[in-house]
């Protein structure tokens, strides 16, 4: 199982970025892929969940509004929209799988991890 994260970037308050975690070694179906982030001196915090059921979790109230996720079956890769981005964004972003369908908040559920991307939002 391998998950690769991608799509970070340097952008300006107020411009967006999608991030894109693809997944190899099993099919998505509805198993839970997670985004999670990480501050410089900060604690990993979980941002966002999709598991393929009838709503998406975001675990943030500062993403709601803001953030998306989505996955494409036929490309085994989930999704995470980042709009109107403010400085408090700034972070690595991970995403993570447990390998079930259940959408966690705490990254010591999670098995499997990507690399993560840097996201930085700067003027």
């Amino acid at each position: 199982v391998q998950l690769q994260a991608f799509g970070g970037g340097l952008v300006e308050p107020g411009e967006s970025l999608r991030l894109s975690c693809r997944v190899s070694g099993f099919r998505l179906g509805d198993f839970a892929i997670a985004w999670f982030r990480q501050a410089p001196g900060k604690e990993r915090e979980a941002v966002s969940c999709d598991n393929d059921m009838l709503s998406t979790k975001h675990f943030l109230d500062s993403v709601r509004g803001r953030f998306t996720i989505s996955r494409d079956k036929a490309e085994n890769t989930v999704y995470l929209q980042m709009d109107n981005l403010n400085a408090e964004d700034t972070a690595v972003y991970y995403c993570a799988s447990h390998g079930g369908s259940e959408c966690f908040d705490r990254s010591v559920f999670y098995e499997y991890w990507g690399q993560g991307t840097k996201v930085t939002v700067s003027s």
